[in-house]
């Protein structure tokens, strides 16, 4: 099969990969759409040493399924966290952090940057027929940033800052604006910004960050200047979630949060029926999200295209349609 292979830090397409074979309780998913997000582009630039397809955001369809064949040709969105079942988190419910899981793309399980994958059949959610792929394989994004409000309490009279504007930002936007708080994004690009604007969310340059004005800060840029924004503009006693993975170390003073009783909260993945409910209901629209589509035999282009500044979201499809 063709698909998108990681080593080194270097990717390249590949047309003699083996199509996967499910093992006991997994299923085999073909490709319909896929999504590159900021994750896939860490992992070219070092963060985390995979060797492997990449991807983990997609829709598809089952193929075969033979623990549970009746769910052959379903239409599935997944989650990404393979879990043993077995381990001390797995145990208490903490799936998502199973000591010895494996993440689509990410750890130990190649990605959806290919024309078929296997996960667990627990892991596959179908999308209802009124949701269309172009919003489905938004799904595992979307959930993400619905894990911000799984964690943090957020209130209509709360001031709200998010800073960074990308394909994650956008979408934490959406799902913040539905609480009622005052809501403030900071974005970099025109385009970014644009999109904002046509949804009646309030838009600040950089140069406008309030000064420890903000209940509750969420950094979605990945970098230290995103963090030291993110830290200028909480007030004491406020929250700081922070939604992107760092490449590297990060810098703090931990004496300055520790005064002004800072909560810190990391916030990686989330709920998928809330995310599905939102799309069905159209309560959030990513679509207009989408910059590009490129088929996998061309994704080194789209890789490219996702890679420019303020870019955002570029589909992935086995043929680029």
């Amino acid at each position: 099969m063709v698909g998108i292979w990681l080593e080194n830090q270097h990717i390249s397409v590949r047309e003699d990969l083996a199509e996967p074979v499910p093992a006991n309780g997994e299923a085999l998913v073909k490709m319909r759409m896929a999504g590159i997000c900021a994750t896939d582009l860490e992992l070219i630039q070092g963060y985390y040493p995979f060797t492997g397809v990449i991807g983990h955001e997609f829709v598809g369809e089952i193929i075969r399924a033979d623990a549970q064949p009746a769910r052959i040709g379903e239409r599935v969105v997944g989650e990404i966290n393979a879990r043993c079942g077995h381990c001390t988190e797995c145990r208490a419910g903490r799936v998502n952090h199973c000591r010895n899981r494996t993440v689509l793309g990410i750890v130990a399980r190649n990605g959806c940057f290919a024309e078929y994958l296997v996960l667990p059949i627990e892991n596959l959610i179908p999308v209802p027929d009124r949701i269309p792929d172009e919003q489905a394989v938004f799904t595992e994004p979307l959930a993400a940033a619905l894990e911000i409000q799984e964690q943090v309490e957020v209130r209509p009279r709360d001031r709200v800052l998010v800073i960074g504007a990308g394909r994650l930002g956008q979408l934490i936007a959406q799902t913040l604006r539905l609480t009622g708080c005052e809501l403030r994004v900071i974005a970099r690009h025109a385009n970014q910004r644009a999109l904002l604007n046509s949804q009646g969310i309030a838009v600040l340059d950089e140069n406008q960050i309030p000064d420890r004005a903000a209940d509750i800060v969420v950094e979605a840029t990945g970098s230290q200047s995103g963090y030291e924004a993110a830290r200028r503009a909480v007030r004491p006693g406020g929250t700081i979630v922070l939604k992107s993975t760092y490449r590297g170390e990060l810098s703090a003073n931990f004496s300055a949060i520790v005064v002004d009783e800072i909560t810190l909260v990391g916030s990686r993945c989330g709920p998928f029926q809330p995310a599905l409910r939102l799309l069905a209901e159209n309560l959030v629209d990513p679509v207009p999200l989408i910059v590009g589509r490129f088929s996998f035999r061309d994704g080194l282009a789209g890789f490219e295209h996702a890679r420019q500044p303020g870019g955002l979201k570029v589909i992935l499809t086995p043929d680029g349609r």
